[in-house]
């Protein structure tokens, strides 16, 4: 496979933005490059590579991260354009992949708006035809899930504030998770008048927390975990001392509407409270020195998998990134409940991974199952997949999964004794509707971009034999 570190580097349509945004014309940012303005222009309209020196002055002249510049953020891009194409509704064209190509890395502002209009038209065809003109008043344009995962990728998952507001909390308390809530609890009543009790399941009534704000008190379910307990005493700390941070973040990210504000207060809040319990740089350093050893950072940090997966895919800042994971979290059916895509999501942005994929059939809960795979464009990763505790009530299990680049597995410890470059891949494709791997004999659908070969006089092994063309 080719190191992507070797690619030429056409940035143009970043470029153009980045001049755009400061202000400037052509003329005025050749001058300061110290290029001519039709060498800018050729750059702009990826006509030629950007060169390294190119980016050190870039880099030097308006204080830019290279990394964050030249990151991949479009490989998601023509994949995901392509995904929305592929609908009925519109495959009949017939949209060639170049055309695709040509789009997704020319003129990203364009695949964002398809894509937004994708999503709105996904979320009305889930609503019942009378909800969508009943009672309820009309739908939102975009799913308030759907708004804050977005808001999440643009963000990196990573909120530089709140991180800072809460490593400063740390900073304060103990390294140890069980002196760590004896401390929180005593905080919250000392500084804020609320006190914490752990109450009997059927007091609570299924509910594993709930706050009393008559009577500013915290009540926990015995049936919640330690680590349950933990996230909840800080989780409602954070709400209390970060309160403004949070506000401010929230503000930020310009909810659409009222829900998609509060979905976005309850997801820093979570944000916050991870971050106090897990602090950014001794996480960071933690799993460096563990060599990403999930069970001991989990127990060292006293969380659950699902706690430590989400910290793990927010350790962006500038200068001391951890690994960039993707995580998921879906049932043993395959169903996807919550995602973060983080650099690398190698999978369709909408339906169900692929089934070959079997991250979904993690054993115990204390047991890391590794599995090495392989996309259709020969892109190696490296997943990391643990059940979770079966929750009260809940008759199916879930796990959580992350996954990275196969270029990392030097530093993860699950991945020893894998060969990322030499060893087989179980190959995967986006997902089945979608994918045009011919042998594949795990296929549930046809691709939708190729027609069926169908004859009565034989049967072959993989289901849906289709046509190459």
């Amino acid at each position: 496979m080719a190191d992507p570190t070797d690619r030429k580097l056409y940035l143009g349509p970043k470029l153009r933005v980045l001049r755009r945004e400061l202000g400037l014309n052509q003329t005025r940012m050749a001058e300061e490059l110290g290029v001519s303005p039709s060498y800018l222009n050729h750059l702009e309209r990826n006509q030629r590579p950007l060169s390294a020196q190119m980016l050190l002055r870039l880099a030097n002249i308006y204080d830019i991260d290279i990394r964050d510049f030249t990151a991949r953020a479009t490989d998601s891009g023509p994949g995901e354009l392509s995904e929305i194409l592929s609908d009925a509704l519109v495959r009949d064209i017939g949209i060639a992949r170049d055309e695709v190509l040509e789009v997704a890395e020319n003129y990203p502002g364009v695949s964002e708006a398809i894509a937004r209009f994708y999503r709105a038209l996904s979320d009305l065809r889930r609503l019942p035809g009378e909800a969508a003109a009943g009672e309820r008043g009309p739908a939102p344009l975009v799913a308030p899930i759907d708004w804050l995962r977005e808001t999440i990728a643009r963000a990196g998952n990573h909120f530089a504030e709140i991180d800072a507001g809460a490593e400063a909390i740390a900073a304060q308390l103990s390294h140890d998770p069980a002196l760590l809530q004896a401390q929180l609890r005593a905080r919250l009543n000392e500084r804020h008048g609320m006190a914490v009790q752990v109450l009997r399941a059927d007091v609570l009534a299924g509910t594993l927390r709930h706050y009393d704000m008559h009577r500013r008190r915290l009540m926990l379910s015995e049936r919640l975990a330690a680590s349950g307990r933990l996230f909840a005493i800080a989780y409602h700390l954070c709400a209390q001392e970060l309160a403004d941070a949070i506000a401010a973040q929230v503000a930020r990210t310009a909810p659409p509407d009222e829900d998609s504000r509060r979905l976005a207060t309850i997801a820093l809040t979570n944000y916050a409270a991870a971050a106090l319990i897990m602090p950014y740089d001794r996480i960071r350093q933690a799993a460096e020195q563990s060599r990403h050893d999930l069970p001991v950072l989990r127990d060292r940090f006293g969380v659950s998998s699902e706690q430590l997966a989400h910290r793990l895919t927010s350790l962006n800042r500038t200068g001391a990134r951890g690994i960039p994971f993707f995580m998921v979290r879906m049932d043993r059916a395959g169903i996807v409940s919550k995602r973060f895509d983080g650099e690398a999501w190698p999978f369709a942005r909408y339906g169900s991974p692929c089934p070959r994929w079997d991250a979904h059939g993690a054993g115990a809960v204390d047991q890391v199952t590794v599995q090495l795979i392989e996309t259709l464009d020969e892109r190696r990763f490296v997943t990391l997949a643990m059940a979770l505790p079966q929750l009260p009530g809940a008759r199916g299990r879930a796990v959580i999964a992350l996954g990275c680049e196969a270029k990392h597995a030097g530093r993860i410890v699950h991945a020893d004794g894998i060969d990322p470059e030499k060893d087989d891949a179980v190959e995967v494709g986006p997902t089945c509707h979608l994918c045009e791997r011919r042998a594949c004999p795990d296929r549930a659908l046809p691709p939708v971009t190729r027609a069926l070969d169908l004859h009565g006089y034989e049967r072959t092994s993989a289901p849906f034999p289709f046509r190459r063309v």
